[in-house]
């Protein structure tokens, strides 16, 4: 077994590489073991390690050190690589995969992660690319792009640097008149404020989007909210953050397999926190696309929620426009 390190040095306000290099260190120092640790320098950097480590055979973990981009790079690096397992030693702004499974502070233990268990876990496919946590289109999109303008700001947690970025889009122009189809139904015309595809539940600093989302249980949950007035949306982001947005008659939600979204412009796409641009997509689950290491205490639970699949959500309907809406 091989062990390597990608650490984004820029990560948690430049505090990544001080925060994980002590860790990695103090576990071998004690314990024996193979392992590498790579300092990225710039974008791209955590892509192409990731899969020439892959590339090399034999049994891998490959642990991202950093944030939603880091993990973005390595995953797209090691896809279709089975010999490889993703692991997250989340050093960013507002590590929102790792949220669904409740105690961060565990994925810092390299004893937890190195004695973890890999499960096979679904991704979502975008394009050319492959997201693990969630892809959107819509306002959120655009908070995700303008949220770079905050991140860097000393002081500002990953949570608040999502809220100022809300605050900002609020000005601009961020409805989008969009065509949206889930799985293999109709095409469907909607005036919308957030279109989300995910895999699992929180996004933009622990905003839970997705409340039912269960990475790993074949399924893809989607979210949609048609625009409403400038007023009507400020109380909305509240009940978006609890995750409750989804007992108002505006959104429509539920499990999927695609969802595929085209406007006659170019948008912006949130895939895992970064952006692209594009007049369509299409996001698709690949179900157990990698498998993601579940640090040792917490993987029993894990395993008990995959067998559990959901038990009471499973009947969600999902075609548009016979989606669960509540008034």
């Amino acid at each position: 077994m091989r062990y390597v390190f990608i650490i984004n040095p820029a990560a948690g306000k430049g505090k990544a590489k001080q925060t994980v290099l002590p860790l990695i260190s103090s576990y071998f120092n004690n314990h024996k073991g193979s392992y590498k640790i790579y300092i990225t320098q710039k974008k791209g950097d955590a892509t192409e390690i990731a899969k020439s480590e892959a590339s090399l055979g034999g049994e891998a973990y490959i642990f991202a050190c950093g944030g939603e981009g880091t993990t973005f790079e390595v995953l797209n690096g090691i896809v279709g690589y089975p010999n490889v397992s993703l692991g997250i030693i989340p050093c960013g702004s507002a590590n929102d995969f790792v949220k669904y499974f409740g105690n961060t502070d565990v994925f810092f233990n390299i004893e937890h992660q190195i004695k973890g268990t890999p499960f096979p876990v679904d991704i979502i496919k975008a394009g050319e690319y492959y997201a693990l946590n969630q892809c959107s289109v819509g306002m959120d999109a655009m908070v995700a792009q303008n949220m770079n303008r905050f991140k860097g700001i000393k002081g500002v947690s990953g949570s608040m640097a999502y809220g100022l970025a809300i605050v900002y889009t609020f000005f601009e122009k961020y409805n989008l008149s969009l065509d949206i189809k889930i799985d293999n139904g109709q095409t469907h015309r909607t005036h919308c404020l957030f279109a989300v595809c995910a895999n699992a539940p929180y996004y933009g600093g622990g905003y839970k989007s997705a409340p039912f989302a269960i990475p790993g249980d074949g399924k893809l949950d989607y979210s949609i909210i048609e625009t409403k007035s400038r007023i009507r949306v400020v109380s909305l982001l509240g009940l978006y953050r609890k995750g409750m947005h989804i007992n108002l008659k505006i959104c429509k939600w539920g499990n999927c397999e695609s969802m595929e979204i085209s406007a006659g412009r170019t948008f912006p796409l949130n895939l895992d926190g970064e952006i692209f641009y594009s007049d369509r997509i299409k996001f698709e689950i690949l179900k157990k696309g990698i498998k993601f290491i579940v640090p040792s205490c917490l993987a029993e639970k894990f395993d008990d929620q995959l067998k559990r699949k959901r038990i009471g959500h499973a009947a969600i309907p999902n075609p548009l426009p016979v989606c669960e809406t509540r008034e």
